[in-house]
């Protein structure tokens, strides 16, 4: 099972929402760079056909306890592949 020691990093956060969803394009920062509080974005076909809600919810899921002790706050953007997001489509990267 994954574990992190400390405070989490862009890059550890990324690999584990990588780890819920393989496909995704993520894009992890730090806000104020003192590593708790965060913004990601996150393209998925997992997304498709699901809610706003629903999608939070699926990275809520892959971070799991970092939630709950050590990120105070995450912004986030999920999109599915080629939603259009304030007139601008979103797609993955080749």
């Amino acid at each position: 099972m994954w574990q992190h020691r400390g405070m989490p990093t862009a890059s550890a956060i990324r690999e584990r929402i990588l780890s819920s969803l393989p496909d995704a394009e993520i894009e992890v920062r730090d806000t104020t760079g003192t590593g708790d509080h965060f913004a990601a974005r996150v393209v998925s076909a997992a997304f498709a056909g699901r809610g706003l809600v629903e999608r939070h919810q699926m990275v809520y899921a892959a971070l799991g306890e970092l939630l709950e002790r050590e990120i105070h706050a995450l912004s986030l953007s999920t999109q599915a592949p080629g939603e259009r997001v304030g007139g601008k489509t979103m797609e993955k990267d080749a």
